[in-house]
């Protein structure tokens, strides 16, 4: 198939603004060709309509967004090319040579409510259960007390890896299985905890944390080697070095793991926006799908007309 030419005006405008970013700008020719590359690709989908770059409307910088999205473009290079298009219509806005920035209202992809992937509830289990073994053995060290009940806070209390490391142990209230936490804007509230992370933190207490704790008494709950807090690089590093085989887990995920696992178990999102500690019930609606997956299993094993029709079956 022949391709289609560029229209005469997105040729020239284009080249204007190439000239604009080398000379006024001082941007690097390299950085220049990016630019000219990302804005020929949107010039492209606006001739498919029979447009040009300077009458383009919020709605084909949508459908050019996601267009590059439904092809899974990553969203750093998707934030790229928006960056690029803002930059070319601010500079047309400023020349005067449109009435109205057509990217003004459009939402950058850092923005978008992606939920990031979260582990098998078996490989969590996985996880755990090896560093609960590596805890358990008679002669089990400090650290291997700390690391383990550190994990089992991570996706029992789904606590963030900043919470986790300025927990101090007077903020546990093990005979009533909860502990207090302080989380972004210094916002405390009341995590739950289980059975497991009770017993992780009672051995920790006891036989852990005294091996590690130096004389000058540290109040932070979860110490490092020399009797200091551990710092939050740290914790994200126990964490992947924990991880199962063929998996890269972070605190985070663990965190999202938590919530997509009550989701699936039938538990409401205003009550794990409770236990998260989101300030807007709206950040806690990304899992929203995992609760609408849910339901949708639900409803073909339970409802008279939710079965599908067996393979081969007529219609």
């Amino acid at each position: 198939m022949q391709e289609h030419p560029q229209p005469a005006g997105n040729v020239a405008i284009v080249r204007e603004y190439m000239v604009y970013l080398r000379v006024e700008k001082g941007m690097r020719p390299a950085t220049c060709q990016a630019y000219r590359r990302d804005l020929e690709q949107f010039a492209e989908q606006v001739e498919r309509r029979d447009g040009l770059l300077m009458t383009a409307t919020q709605e084909n910088i949508h459908a050019f967004l996601e267009g590059l999205r439904s092809h899974n473009v990553e969203s750093r290079s998707i934030a790229r090319k928006l960056s690029a298009l803002r930059g070319f219509y601010r500079w047309l806005l400023i020349d005067k040579k449109i009435a109205h920035d057509p990217t003004v209202t459009v939402e950058s992809p850092s923005s978008w409510k992606i939920l990031p992937k979260s582990l098998a509830e078996s490989e969590v289990a996985g996880m755990l259960d090896e560093a609960g073994a590596a805890a358990r053995v008679p002669d089990a060290d400090g650290i291997a007390l700390r690391d383990h009940a550190i994990l089992e806070l991570l996706y029992g209390g789904g606590l963030r890896v900043g919470e986790i490391c300025s927990l101090r142990v007077e903020d546990l209230q093990l005979d009533t299985g909860r502990a207090q936490v302080r989380g972004k804007g210094d916002k405390e509230r009341i995590v739950p905890l289980g059975r497991s992370a009770i017993e992780a933190l009672e051995r920790y207490l006891a036989l852990g944390r005294p091996e590690l704790e130096t004389a000058d008494r540290q109040r932070t709950l979860f110490l490092g080697v020399r009797g200091r807090p551990l710092t939050r690089q740290w914790v994200w590093e126990m964490v992947r070095a924990a991880s199962p085989a063929g998996t890269k887990v972070s605190p985070h995920k663990l965190r999202h793991s938590c919530a997509t696992h009550m989701v699936e178990h039938g538990a409401d999102l205003r009550s794990v926006q409770t236990l998260l500690g989101h300030a807007d019930i709206a950040t806690t609606e990304v899992y929203t799908h995992v609760a609408l997956g849910r339901l949708k299993q639900v409803h073909r094993m339970h409802h008279p007309r939710g079965k599908r029709v067996p393979t081969g079956a007529e219609e």
